[in-house]
């Protein structure tokens, strides 16, 4: 063991002894270098400018991505405009039908049921229709058109769940494109290209992914915030459906009764 640590100091201080005499000659070389003027550092990249680093696979990825965004917001504008109490419940359809049913008028109820489009008018429509059969089958009538016009408006919020998923997977897409073109760079210069060279590629490839969350994020955020409101319309809707057709189920209750003592008689 002595022998070897013998050896080992003695390898150090040639090559120290060695390094010595080589760092007078770098000095005098450096010394030109020296005496040049410095060049200015390069500013660094600005946002425009890593925007559009990634090529025209990058690039086309984010116009991609920009695309959906303006979906995005279209969607969440319109469903704005018409997810909201007074275009699914027109004010004033509620009082008038039900006062058109009291008074026996169900023709009248049925036209400006027709007359004024949308979810209430739909459901009691598909109640009226079914007057002939009774209390149950209306009410078994009104909970389908109920669960039907649920279901299209759940349908008509999903394009916003479609583009949360959709966005990161696009954004990724161009990440790990990017990160190819990155590696064949350091494959090609057979490891000749630096870290930092990488890490520029690196981070321009980072890009797209940004600005895939960017995107799903609020339209991720903006479906569960319209889904709610959905329920919340709805059953809305049922309650005040229930309120419409409440006469209409006490005169048939009062039939039944009329006709179950009759037969009694």
């Amino acid at each position: 063991m002595a022998g070897v640590l013998i050896v080992v100091v003695a390898a150090f201080m040639v090559q120290q002894h060695a390094l010595g005499q080589e760092a007078p000659d770098q000095n005098v070389a450096a010394q030109p270098a020296a005496q040049q003027p410095a060049q200015p550092a390069t500013a660094d990249a600005g946002f425009m400018d890593i925007l559009f680093s990634g090529g025209i696979t990058g690039l086309t990825i984010l116009i991609a991505l920009f695309g959906l965004s303006i979906t995005a917001v279209y969607l969440v504008v319109e469903h704005l405009m018409t997810l909201r109490s007074s275009v699914l419940i027109p004010e004033g359809l509620a009082e008038t039908v039900r006062q058109l049913l009291e008074a026996g008028k169900v023709r009248d109820a049925h036209e400006t049921c027709r007359a004024n489009p949308s979810v209430l008018s739909q459901i009691l429509m598909h109640g009226m229709s079914e007057l002939e059969g009774g209390w149950d089958a209306i009410e078994k009538s009104m909970e389908d058109a109920t669960a039907e016009q649920s279901a299209r408006l759940f349908r008509k919020i999903e394009y916003l769940s479609v583009i949360g998923n959709i966005a990161p997977m696009v954004g990724l897409l161009g990440t790990v494109t990017g990160m190819i073109f990155a590696f064949q760079t350091v494959a090609s210069t057979q490891g000749a290209a630096g870290a930092g060279e990488l890490a520029e590629g690196i981070y321009q490839a980072l890009v797209t992914t940004v600005g895939g969350l960017v995107v799903a994020i609020p339209a991720l955020g903006a479906f569960a915030v319209f889904r709610n409101r959905v329920d919340q319309l709805i059953a809305e809707v049922v309650t005040v459906t229930q309120s419409i057709m409440a006469p209409v189920k006490s005169t048939l209750r009062k039939q039944r009764r009329a006709q179950s003592g009759g037969k009694t008689a």
